[in-house]
């Protein structure tokens, strides 16, 4: 047992979170780098090297220079087992994000350094606080020109209603850029661009200088270093106590400077991450806190993704460890499969790079094979006591459109690729009540996901498809679970829509509010949600 608490205190799970083009692909690139995970890092849109990002593994990622999908990646570094959980960016695939961030300890939100705080830095903001988990925040992109350090943290306290406190600060910005002087061991960084560093792909040489070395005015020019004093003084003087309490419960945002393209305050970082941030916290389960020390194994499914490799064909159900230690060959108990069963093929995986394990601990991430047994939101665990974590949130679709296979005889491909797809929780599935796959309303938070729902059904499942719009803005789940419940006997205006999903749940479907008012004011009996649970 001593080794089993010893492995868990050794892993650290993080989620990285931006505004698309912030730099967050790039910055989980580099933090690869330094793990010795990869020799050499990729740039994201692919423009000045031959490679793409590790981490983006769908071809259409590799096309647009944009993230779709969350990437698992695990290294070792400095005595810890890093488990990143790369998202994307984009708001069209924000519930990807929103489920990954169930999975993960703590949070690293990337903020390009001259646009600040932007509207999906914000989304992604409010689902971290709901988890009351710690906030990093790592300010990039400071060798192109940036706004006022001041002005950048007056935004994120102001627009996130969180505390910042700088751990360190930068020396001017763009062409000017000097580096960055380093608060607590009281020293700078000094920048130094060899050879535009290859476009970054190395590790980066830093120039260490104490801040009263009589030279530090050359080395930095005197007008900065001047500045520089000013900042200092005025940083100790007026900013806020460090306080680790207030770190740990998302009330305090430790802040970095740096520039994950040059490398530049990309280590500095990761050493001082892994030092504050926590190692697997307590997960909330129908029993109450789960412990991640506690002996039993459990994990909780909260990702699903079919055809990572297209030679194989198969599904991966990404879990959450939350106690305990799982072992190859280990006979778990499936929860709401009220049935034991084996993990078939655990891995760990470098984006679609996978290796089979043997062992893997709380606060590890690891894919197993799905012969379709798993949905999102599963529990498995040993031992004695059987619970139940919580359900993962399924946010509400905002557009709808109806899809239908061209080629009527390709029904069997057409039916598996779209229940697939849909069971991975990036698009929602809903039928006429009592009708049959043929002819499908789907449902997306961003209507970007139906471009890819298109491609994939192409190139995964060879189906093409048609898709109408369809005027719906507004969807609600029915929670009326009586017996003598009947949808079909609703009294609602008459562009209405009664629809179920693939459970079986019925849900309404409205045009506008006013419609919904109506429901509601007329159906004095019915309960309506606004999001269901997986």
């Amino acid at each position: 047992m001593a080794d089993i608490r010893n492995e868990i205190e050794k892993r650290r799970t993080f989620a990285i979170i931006s505004h698309p083009d912030a730099g967050k692909t790039t910055l989980t690139e580099k933090l690869l780098l330094y793990g010795g995970a990869i020799a050499l890092a990729g740039s994201v849109k692919g423009k000045k090297t031959a490679r793409h990002a590790v981490s983006d593994w769908m071809e259409i990622e590799k096309q647009r220079g944009i993230s779709v999908t969350s990437s698992v990646m695990q290294f070792r570094y400095d005595g810890y087992c890093i488990n990143i959980l790369d998202t994307p960016g984009h708001q069209d695939f924000s519930e990807d994000t929103y489920r990954t961030l169930m999975a993960a300890d703590s949070a690293v939100m990337v903020i390009d350094a001259a646009k600040g705080v932007e509207p999906q830095t914000r989304k992604l903001f409010k689902v971290c606080l709901l988890r009351d988990i710690p906030i990093f925040t790592f300010i990039n992109k400071m060798d192109r020109d940036a706004r006022s350090p001041y002005d950048l943290l007056d935004e994120i306290e102001y627009e996130l209603g969180i505390k910042t406190y700088p751990m360190n600060w930068p020396i001017g910005s763009g062409k000017e850029f000097q580096g960055v002087y380093d608060r607590e061991k009281r020293e700078i960084l000094a920048f130094r661009a060899v050879d535009e560093l290859a476009n970054g792909q190395h590790e980066v040489p830093v120039i260490e200088a104490d801040l009263s070395d009589p030279g530090l005015s050359d080395l930095i020019g005197h007008n900065h270093y001047e500045t520089l004093c000013d900042d200092v003084e005025l940083l100790d003087g007026a900013g806020y106590e460090f306080n680790m309490d207030a770190v740990r419960h998302g009330r305090l945002s430790p802040v970095f400077f740096g520039s994950a393209l040059t490398n530049f305050g990309v280590e500095p970082f990761l050493k001082e991450f892994l030092r504050l941030t926590p190692p697997p916290l307590p997960r909330e389960a129908d029993v109450g806190a789960v412990d991640p020390f506690r002996p039993d194994f459990s994990a909780f499914v909260f990702k699903i993704q079919a055809n990572m490799n297209r030679a194989h064909r198969d599904r991966i159900a990404f879990m959450r460890i939350c106690s305990g230690r799982f072992e190859k060959g280990m006979e778990v108990y499936h929860v709401q499969g009220g049935k034991k069963i084996k993990l078939a093929q655990p891995q760990q995986l470098m984006a679609q790079e996978r290796e089979i394990i043997d062992e893997a601990y709380a606060g590890d991430i690891i894919g197993v094979f799905d012969p379709g047994i798993f949905s999102i939101g599963d529990t498995i665990c040993t031992g004695a006591e059987k619970f139940q974590f919580g359900g993962i949130p399924t946010f509400a679709p905002e557009h709808f459109n109806r899809v239908y296979q061209v080629d009527t005889m390709k029904r069997k491909q057409f039916v598996k690729g779209m229940s697939q797809i849909a069971q991975e929780g990036a698009i929602q599935i809903f039928q006429e009540l009592g009708g049959g796959m043929e002819e499908v309303i789907v449902g997306v938070v961003g209507t970007l996901q139906f471009d890819v729902l298109e491609y994939r059904l192409k190139n995964e499942y060879n189906v093409d498809i048609r898709m109408e719009g369809l005027p719906y803005e507004y969807i609600r789940w029915i929670e009326n679970k009586e017996e003598n419940f009947d949808p079909k006997k609703l009294n609602l205006t008459s562009d209405t829509r009664r629809i179920q999903d693939l459970k079986g749940n019925y849900l309404l479907i409205f045009a506008n509010e006013w419609s919904i008012r109506w429901a509601e004011e007329h159906n004095p009996d019915l309960k309506l949600a606004e999001f269901g649970r997986w």
